[in-house]
């Protein structure tokens, strides 16, 4: 690729916080410069336990905003097909959503003395309807003058991907993808152009790889491909064999070689975001 602009893209681990097997496996990851954004729970059992390393780390540091998990009792949650019924239905209560997500940036600020670099959603709730205007409507007040970006789950078609895993992408970008790109959009909150990374969360260490290379094939400036590792598993962890099998491809020693093949370089999304409003 010499002479060739290098394609620039996000890695972003979620689900930090959520476990010390997690939480360590994305720090190894971030220190060896294999991830450049991290998504935090921020109200998952871990997170102010290692926040403090992770802020010493060059990645952007994000809040991974929650609506299925039950991480406290004061926490409002449903599981997932509850949440993107009650969404479409609009039965979702308008003011409890802005006070759990306003609650999840108060307790992100709290523990990192300041507002996220971006937003997503845990199960990408974050741009299913209802959650997306009340989104919008809290970072539109608390955070106009932050250089902050969202996650846009938009499908880059032409890359490696099985039938069943383009599908899943596909149905994830269907459930609010386009209706919150365009508000965002129409609000100056910038975005990742596409995402890549979504499979069904079942792949030998082997097969893992294989899913990797086709999305590193795939991948333009400005993609995002998310994942999920961990060092270790934790016990009633269902994706925790997964995690470390991430984990193990991730931190292969020829990870470097295998962007520079393809003209890709990591970079922090947050380098291009700019304060919407003074």
């Amino acid at each position: 690729m010499l002479g060739k602009e290098l394609k620039r893209i996000v890695i972003c681990a979620d689900d930090f916080g959520i476990s010390a097997g997690v939480d360590q496996g994305i720090l190894d990851l971030a220190a060896g410069g294999r991830l450049s954004a991290v998504s935090c729970l921020v109200e998952a059992p871990c997170l102010k336990s290692h926040a403090e390393r992770l802020q010493s780390l060059p990645v952007d540091i994000g809040l991974h905003l929650n609506f299925t998990e039950p991480f406290g009792a004061a926490t409002f949650f449903l599981p997932l097909p509850r949440l993107i019924v009650s969404g479409y239905l609009g039965r979702l209560n308008r003011q409890i959503l802005i006070e759990t997500i306003d609650r999840q940036c108060d307790r992100f600020e709290e523990v990192f003395a300041g507002p996220p670099q971006f937003i997503d959603g845990h199960q990408h709730v974050h741009q299913l309807p209802m959650i997306r205007n009340a989104l919008l409507e809290v970072i539109n007040r608390r955070y106009r003058k932050a250089a902050l970006w969202l996650r846009s789950t938009r499908v880059r078609r032409g890359t490696k991907a099985s039938l069943s895993h383009h599908l899943k992408a596909t149905i994830i970008a269907a459930l609010g993808g386009r209706a919150l790109r365009r508000r965002a959009s129409a609000q100056g909150w910038p975005m990742n152009d596409r995402l890549l990374g979504v499979y069904d969360f079942s792949a030998s260490e082997r097969q893992y790889a294989a899913l990797l290379s086709g999305w590193l094939d795939g991948a333009q400036d400005g993609d995002l491909l998310m994942c999920h590792p961990a060092k270790s598993v934790t016990s009633n962890d269902p994706l925790g064999e997964q995690r470390v099998r991430e984990y193990l491809v991730l931190a292969d020693p020829r990870f470097d070689h295998w962007l520079a093949a393809r003209g890709l370089s990591l970079f922090r999304l947050s380098s291009l975001a700019r304060p919407t409003g003074r």
